[in-house]
C-alpha cells in the first residue's frame, strides 16, 4: 500500500520539482550574474562565474548612494507596516464584532472593489489628494496612501481571526465595564501575535516591492527614493548606463531585506494566514 501510495505521488513530486525550479532559477540567475561583469553577462557561455567577486555589490553602493535609498526605504515601510496592522485589524475587528448601519452593505461594497483594476487610474486622484495635503513630493504622501487605503487582503485576514475568538471573552469583559475599543486594545489585539505577522509581511512586502507609487511621489525629491525606485533609476545614471553587473548586485541587494524578514516570520505568518482561512 504504502508502495503503491509513492508510486502515485511521482508526477505530483514532479510537478512541485519543476515549479520550484521555474520560480528558483530567475533568482538563481541574477544572483550569479551579480558576479560577474556586464560583458560576461552578455557574451559569456559559462553560467557560472569564472571567480567570485562581490566587487559590484560595493561598487553599486558606492556609486549609486544606496545608503540613502536604503533609509529611504526601511523609513517608508516601518511607518506603512506598524500604519497597516493598526488600520487592517481594527477595521477587521469593527466588521466582526460591530453593530451598525449598513454593515453588510459596506462591506460588500469592499468587497467589490477586489474586482476593480483600475491600475495607473487611482495615480491621478491619490496625486491630487497629496497635493492638498502637501505631500506630493514626499514619502509621506505614500506612507498616508498605504495606511488609510483599504487592502480587502488584509481586513479579511483580520476580520476572519477575529470571528475565530470565543465572544465568550468579549461579554466577559463588557461585564467588567469595558467598552467596546477597550475590549479591542486590551484583550482582542494581544490574541492576533500571528495575524500581525501576517498583516505585517503582506504590508511590508508590497510597500518595500512598489515603484510606481514612490516613484511618482518623488519625481521631484531624488534624494527621498526608496531602493527599488533607486535601483531602476541606475539604468540613466551615469556609469550605471547599461551596466547590468551593478543592476544585478542592487536587485539582489534589494531582495535580501524581503528574504530575511519572511525567513523570521515565516512561522507566524503561515499560522496566520491558517488561522484566518479555518476560522473565517
Amino acid at each position: 500500500m504504502k508502495t503503491r501510495k509513492a508510486i502515485e505521488a511521482i508526477p505530483l513530486y514532479f510537478f512541485l520539482i519543476l515549479l520550484a525550479i521555474v520560480v528558483i532559477f530567475p533568482i538563481f540567475y541574477v544572483v550569479i550574474s551579480s558576479m560577474k561583469n556586464t560583458a560576461s553577462i552578455l557574451t559569456s557561455t559559462s553560467f557560472f562565474p569564472e571567480t567570485i567577486t562581490f566587487k559590484n555589490y560595493v561598487k553599486a553602493w558606492n556609486l549609486s548612494n544606496f545608503k540613502v535609498y536604503v533609509w529611504n526605504s526601511i523609513y517608508m515601510c516601518a511607518f506603512i507596516v506598524i500604519g497597516t496592522i493598526f488600520t487592517s485589524i481594527s477595521a477587521g475587528y469593527v466588521f466582526s464584532r460591530g453593530h451598525f448601519i449598513g454593515k453588510r452593505l459596506l462591506l460588500a461594497l469592499i468587497t467589490f472593489s477586489m474586482f476593480i483594476s483600475a491600475g495607473s487610474l487611482y495615480l491621478y486622484p491619490q496625486l491630487n489628494i497629496a497635493k492638498m495635503l502637501h505631500l506630493n513630493n514626499s514619502l509621506w504622501g505614500v506612507i498616508i496612501i498605504y495606511i488609510f487605503g483599504i487592502n480587502v487582503t488584509n481586513l479579511y485576514l483580520a476580520k476572519g481571526f477575529i470571528d475565530g475568538i470565543p465572544k465568550e471573552i468579549d461579554e466577559a469583559a463588557k461585564m467588567d465595564g469595558c467598552s467596546f475599543f477597550r475590549i479591542f486594545y486590551n484583550i482582542i489585539f494581544p490574541l492576533t501575535k500571528p495575524l500581525i505577522a501576517t498583516v505585517g509581511l503582506l504590508a511590508f512586502m508590497n510597500s518595500w516591492n512598489d515603484y510606481l507609487l514612490p516613484m511618482v511621489f518623488t519625481l521631484g525629491n531624488p534624494d527621498k527614493q526608496p531602493l527599488v525606485v533607486g535601483i531602476v533609476s541606475m539604468k540613466t545614471s551615469g556609469e550605471s548606463v547599461t551596466s547590468w553587473d551593478l543592476m544585478m548586485a542592487g536587485t539582489v541587494m534589494s531582495v535580501l531585506p524581503m528574504l530575511v524578514v519572511f525567513i523570521a516570520l515565516n512561522k507566524y505568518f503561515v499560522a496566520g494566514l491558517t488561522s484566518g482561512a479555518l476560522k473565517g
